[in-house]
């Protein structure tokens, strides 16, 4: 038998061109007024997959995700749920569930009594209503608990008590609005390996909504970044992290640096981008601009390499700098190099040794360097 993790690596339906996706947007359009919330956005989620909506504030996101929970209805477009279209149905009557980032749990009620609320409404028996609930606490962990009221329990604990809440109507969907924002680094840090985990063993598809790039990035298996009402990449998170279809995304997610130039040769899958920063750089490229036209070249901190000494390598590429400013974070050390044309590049270097010798000082003369690999062109 598989472990979860095994599933959740070998978990990728959308490389399936015979797959079908349980959640289709298809041309949707949303506006307020004047205002274009969503435009024309079309994407496929699938069955069991854990799907991450990011992006700034006001790019469509939450909208999104409301239409889909039903409390927004499209302008125009449709929204298909398991092969059924949706957008006439009321909230009440979808298989979807939806979390809030406020969890909205009933401060006058027990953590039992919060759980099989929408059992409640929807008139269970109450014997099948207390199996129910039971099932719920054991899953959230919080059996001893059950009798409690929300203001008598920890941050953590209420976020658990309204997810119980979400699950315990078995909806298809799980929809997560800032699921984790209300929780403290360290805290929100654990609960997300906890929903993951919980999310496996339920094999259920939950869609959340976040403007967190390292929350994305750690529970999602596929994110799709989105500005102005729009998808601009929708891709695991490594390749949203080591290959951004856009300047956007490159800028967006983790930290970059960004050189500017000519493309000068191009064949063969690689080009050579004369940098307006000083240097030459080789690098491979699937879809190689033609040569002259103009592309930018994204490379991250922990891809580039600081040395007093030129690189003996005559593949990488290398450029000269000065030492302009230098923080030290304990586990990496992260320096800022200004180039000989002035330009500033960030590097970020892993400190694998316990002790450092003669270590790289201010105002230092240095080279930065990378390999033909370490990063990706940009086209716009």
């Amino acid at each position: 038998m598989k472990s979860l993790g095994n599933i959740r690596r070998s978990f990728a339906p959308w490389t399936d061109p015979d797959a079908k996706p349980f959640i289709t947007f298809r041309n949707v359009t949303k506006r307020f007024g004047d205002f274009t919330a969503v435009d024309d956005l079309t994407l496929n989620i699938y069955h069991r997959e854990f799907f991450a909506l990011l992006g700034a504030s006001g790019c469509g996101k939450s909208t999104l995700l409301r239409m889909l929970a039903g409390f927004e209805r499209p302008t125009s477009g449709e929204i298909i749920l398991d092969g059924q279209d949706i957008a006439g149905i009321p909230p009440y009557k979808r298989p979807v569930n939806m979390m809030f980032q406020s969890y909205a749990l009933f401060p006058h009620m027990t953590v039992e009594s919060n759980i099989g609320f929408g059992l409640r409404q929807d008139g269970m028996p109450k014997n099948e209503i207390a199996e129910r609930v039971a099932q719920m606490l054991k899953l959230v962990k919080l059996e001893k608990f059950a009798k409690r009221k929300p203001h008598q329990l920890s941050g953590g604990q209420r976020q658990r008590v309204a997810l119980a809440r979400s699950l315990a109507k078995r909806p298809k969907v799980l929809l997560l609005d800032e699921p984790l924002g209300a929780l403290d680094k360290k805290l929100r840090e654990e609960t997300q390996f906890e929903l993951m985990d919980l999310q496996q063993d339920l094999g259920l598809t939950f869609v959340v909504v976040t403007h967190d790039q390292e929350e994305a990035m750690t529970m999602a298996d596929r994110i799709a970044v989105m500005s102005h009402g729009k998808v601009i990449q929708v891709a695991t998170p490594a390749e949203i992290y080591e290959a951004p279809n856009s300047r956007f995304v490159a800028d967006f997610i983790g930290d970059v640096n960004i050189l500017d130039g000519k493309v000068s040769a191009s064949g063969n899958g690689r080009i050579e981008l004369a940098a307006s920063d000083g240097f030459t750089i080789r690098t491979a490229a699937a879809d190689a601009p033609a040569a002259g036209s103009a592309a930018g070249f994204a490379i991250r901190p922990e891809k580039l390499k600081v040395s007093r000494a030129a690189p003996t390598d005559a593949t990488v590429n290398a450029a000269q700098g000065e030492i302009w400013d230098i923080g030290y974070l304990g586990d990496m050390t992260v320096f800022y190099v200004k180039l000989d044309s002035g330009k500033v590049v960030k590097a970020s270097m892993l400190n694998a040794q316990r002790e450092v010798e003669n270590p790289i000082a201010y105002d230092e003369k240095v080279w930065v360097s990378f390999g033909e690999t370490a990063g990706v062109v940009l086209k716009d």
